[in-house]
């Protein structure tokens, strides 16, 4: 993954004016990054390892420098080349900043620090704030889609239990398909390590990879054959029986095919190719043969198709009331999921009398798109400063923007009766404070194994981290029990 390195001018143009703005004598500035709140009942924590891998463990070299400077005065814009040769000579290209963070996979609720940076020397007061821009966008993105990902889980969790009788399959229900649906390599990588810290498929190479490459994951994910529509409809509407069972045919070794139906007639191919034409192929396939409607009204053509395939193939009535398709069919719903629709699809299964378990699904842009540093307010504020020995708690209180009024002072992660909760720093012992020390001077104090993320995410939390999403899926059983 070829990003931009030079971290001098992944910023935004004004940082390089900054450094003078502070009181004379200023030593240290400390500052933290939260989520101010949003539309999530809760943050799933992750992706900071990965930037400081990338970015903070490579030094700044002259050529930098020399890049930095030419490009920011041809802006007009202020540049101070002292600073950063002092940084070249004084520390060896490293940015003198001490970082600490909530272990990564921890889910909590917003308003709760994140992570906490300060400056190591005096000299350089002004490098805690400088590169705000890269690093609270590598804290927000990843974080804001491992906390859709894990709430989609919940969502996902919650109709197995009422459902299924097997719930061991949740982590292989949602698949990442948003690799061509996001701006950027970056946010693919990014975005899609988030997602697999919840879920065990993915299309999303390249999150696959900064898994591995950042955080040791091993086999972190699963794919299968899939078809598109291209391959299809080069044999024609004539002859698309053809099609489907070349399909069967050419992946039978292994174990997979995902097949499309929805190329010309989705009802017609459900309930005529593939639940007459095709049937006893499919029901000889050595392994899972995925239905996958691709087109229309997402929570109706789910159940639909899981209604067509059960007359067509049969069905078993589970433990718990509710009609299971064979174990070598399931639908693939892979178009026009989203987080605000995901409830309601189950919602419909239910009211069929269908277990959650007849259908996988995928979300692409859904899941990796949709969102903005604004979903859930994320912001980097300075907190405290030390001015000539003496420290201050700074803050911003801005007038008609109360979710912007900023914390004071030093601050620590406490956790207390399953409950988080920021409190000043000097407030608790050290060995209370949840955040950790995971980096220093150019070095990585912690690193999180992917292992540790999944391990953390999978944790017994607090029904009221995700009661709010899970709840019209509740009422509606509710609903239908009155």
């Amino acid at each position: 993954m070829a990003f931009h390195h030079n971290i001098i001018i992944d910023v935004d143009n004004y940082k390089h004016c900054h450094y003078s703005l502070y009181p004379p004598g200023t030593e240290y500035v400390s500052s933290y990054i939260e989520s101010r709140g949003g539309v999530l009942p809760s943050t799933m924590f992750v992706g900071l390892q990965a930037y400081i891998r990338e970015y903070l463990m490579r030094p700044i070299t002259l050529e930098d420098i020399d890049e930095a400077e030419f490009v920011e005065r041809e802006q007009g814009m202020h540049f101070n080349r002292d600073n950063w040769l002092g940084i070249l000579n004084d520390h060896g290209g490293f940015l003198p900043v001490e970082m600490e963070a909530v272990p990564e996979g921890t889910v909590l609720p917003p308003k709760n620090v994140l992570v906490q940076l300060i400056n190591t020397d005096p000299k350089y007061f002004w490098a805690t704030s400088f590169f705000e821009t890269s690093l609270l966008r590598a804290v927000w993105y990843p974080t804001t889609i491992g906390s859709i990902s894990w709430l989609s889980k919940q969502v996902i969790k919650d109709s197995l239990e009422h459902t299924s009788d097997n719930p061991g399959v949740l982590r292989h229900m949602l698949h990442d398909y948003g690799a061509r649906g996001v701006s950027s390599q970056q946010s693919a990588a990014l975005g899609g390590l988030a997602h697999l810290v919840n879920f065990a498929q993915s299309d999303t190479l390249p999150g696959i990879i900064a898994a591995k490459r950042y955080y040791n994951a091993g086999h972190v994910s699963n794919s299968g054959p899939n078809s598109e529509h291209a391959g299809f409809c080069a044999w024609g509407r004539e002859n698309e029986t053809a099609a489907l069972s070349n399909m069967l045919d050419m992946y039978a070794d292994n174990g997979v095919a995902l097949l499309l139906t929805d190329t010309y007639d989705h009802e017609n191919c459900v309930k005529n190719i593939v639940g007459k034409e095709l049937k006893e192929k499919i029901q000889n396939f050595p392994g899972l043969v995925g239905i996958r409607p691709d087109s229309g009204d997402v929570v109706q053509v789910t159940s639909d198709t899981t209604e067509w395939l059960m007359d067509a193939f049969g069905y078993e009535v589970n433990s718990k009331g509710y009609k299971v398709l064979p174990p070598y069919l399931r639908v693939v719903q892979g178009d026009g999921v989203n987080f605000p629709v995901l409830p309601k699809i189950f919602i419909e299964l239910e009211r069929r009398g269908f277990s959650a378990e007849n259908a996988i699904y995928g979300m692409g842009g859904g899941l990796l798109q949709h969102f903005h540093r604004d979903t859930m307010n994320f912001g980097q504020k300075a907190s405290a400063v030390c001015v000539n020995g003496e420290w201050r708690d700074i803050y911003k209180s801005p007038t008609g923007s109360d979710f912007k009024v900023s914390k004071k002072g030093r601050l620590a992660l406490k956790y207390e009766n399953g409950t988080y909760t920021t409190v000043p720093r000097d407030s608790i012992p050290p060995e209370e404070n949840v955040l950790v020390p995971v980096f220093r001077n150019g070095k990585l104090l912690k690193k999180w194994d992917f292992t540790e993320l999944i391990e953390r995410s999978e944790r017994e939390y607090p029904e009221s981290y995700y009661l709010d999403i899970v709840r019209p899926l509740r009422e509606a059983r509710n609903g239908s029990a009155g």
